[in-house]
Order: structure tokens, then C-alpha cells, then sequence
């Protein structure tokens, strides 16, 4: 004859499985919160001007008026020269300089383009390239609010001597209305925060030699993605 107490037994472990899986889905879930709140304290919500010039000034193609604030930057004597990273392939300089009428001299004498780098990751390995041809020490790297933690975490990985200074360009959109009331602003934001989290992971495992992201150069031309005329996304 079984006891109840036998009759209880066998489902104590699936109430402690239950609770335990339902206690992770928590923690993840707190802790995913926290790092989505950390992510937007690093957010600026206005355009700051440099400390201090650099070397050299990069700046990410992908969002607006970042190229045009990095030209001002450049013009003002904030570095030597500027990359602009992330360039179509069939774009030229003088379709950029048509777009920057002002400033169509710097297009010709100090603007160099990127025209490989497909990704915030290939951004890096680029723009690594052209300082240490150029043997720059410090740079001036020009992307939007929202792209730049995962820049940074991309290029402090790719050029550790560097010393980068963040210039964020903030969106008209970013100024007039608060994140949390767009939706489209708002899934932005976690999208790019779940990008953020994968650069992070990601770097910290190449540094245990666990490479997860081949140059782009290596990549077989046919597999690269199509972008913009002008851009790429970031």
C-alpha cells in the first residue's frame, strides 16, 4: 500500500523544474531590462562638439547628416583627413561633393573612401587599415546616438592603441520627439541594442581566439549583401 506521501514524490521534481525555468525566465528577463536601460544611459541626446582634433575622422555611413556633420568636423580642422566608411561601390566622390556643395575642396585635397566595408565590424577592420597607412594615433569616429556603443566596442577591439573620440550625430526625429512614444524609434533601439550585446559577446570571445566574424574581404564577392547607393545600414 503507497503512503501519500509516496504518492506526492514523483511530482516534486517537476515543480522544481517549473519553478527554476520560470525563475531564469526572469532573470533574463531583469537582466535584460537593466542592460537596455544601461544601453540608452550611454545614448547623448545632443551633438557635442570634440574635446580635442585628432589624426584622423571616420565616419559610418547609414544614418543622416552623419557624412555632412564629419565634412564640418573635417573643415574646422578637427583632423588631417576623413575616411567615410561604408561607401557604395559604385558611388564616387563627386557624387558625395554634389551632396556637399560647401565643401566639394575637402572632397578633392582630404576625404578618402570605403567602399568594402559592409558591416560596423568591417567599418573597424577598415578604418584599422587606413590609420596604420596613414600612422595615425587618434581619431575622431562620427555615427549616430543610437550606433555608437557598438561602434566603439567594434573599433577600441580592432585598434586598442587608438585613441577614438566619439562624436554622436543626433536625428531630427531623436530631437522632436522622445523614443519611448515612436514605435518605430523604440524597435530601433532594441534592435540596435540586441546588435550592441552581440558585438560585446562576440569580441569577448576572439578574445579567447574564438573568431566568429571573417574580414570581409575574405568574403566571396557574390555572398555580400546589396546596400544603398550611397550607404550601408548601421
Amino acid at each position: 500500500m503507497t503512503s501519500p506521501t509516496d504518492d506526492r514524490s514523483p511530482n516534486l521534481p517537476r515543480g522544481w523544474l517549473r519553478a527554476a525555468v520560470a525563475s531564469t525566465i526572469a532573470l533574463v528577463f531583469v537582466g535584460a531590462a537593466a542592460g537596455f536601460v544601461a544601453f540608452l544611459s550611454q545614448l547623448r541626446g545632443a551633438e557635442i562638439a570634440p574635446g580635442r582634433k585628432a589624426d584622423g575622422i571616420v565616419v559610418l555611413t547609414g544614418g543622416s547628416s552623419r557624412v555632412s556633420d564629419a565634412m564640418e568636423l573635417l573643415a574646422a580642422g578637427y583632423g588631417k583627413r576623413l575616411l567615410i566608411s561604408g561607401v557604395h561601390p559604385t558611388s564616387t566622390a563627386n557624387d558625395i561633393s554634389r551632396t556637399l556643395p560647401e565643401n566639394q575642396s575637402f572632397m578633392r585635397c582630404c576625404v578618402d573612401l570605403d567602399r568594402t566595408a559592409l558591416t560596423t565590424h568591417g567599418n573597424a577592420a577598415e578604418t584599422r587599415r587606413w590609420a596604420q597607412e596613414r600612422q595615425f594615433k587618434s581619431l575622431i569616429v562620427v555615427t549616430s546616438n543610437y550606433h555608437m556603443p557598438r561602434a566603439l566596442v567594434e573599433f577600441s577591439h580592432a585598434m586598442p592603441e587608438t585613441t577614438l573620440i566619439p562624436f554622436v550625430v543626433v536625428g531630427d526625429k531623436w530631437r522632436e520627439e522622445p523614443w519611448w512614444t515612436s514605435g518605430s524609434t523604440l524597435r530601433l533601439l532594441l534592435s540596435e541594442y540586441v546588435k550592441y550585446i552581440a558585438a560585446v559577446i562576440r569580441v569577448r570571445l576572439e578574445d579567447f581566439g574564438i573568431d566568429l566574424s571573417p574580414e570581409v574581404s575574405e568574403q566571396p564577392a557574390g555572398m555580400q549583401p546589396k546596400r544603398p547607393a550611397t550607404a550601408q545600414a548601421n
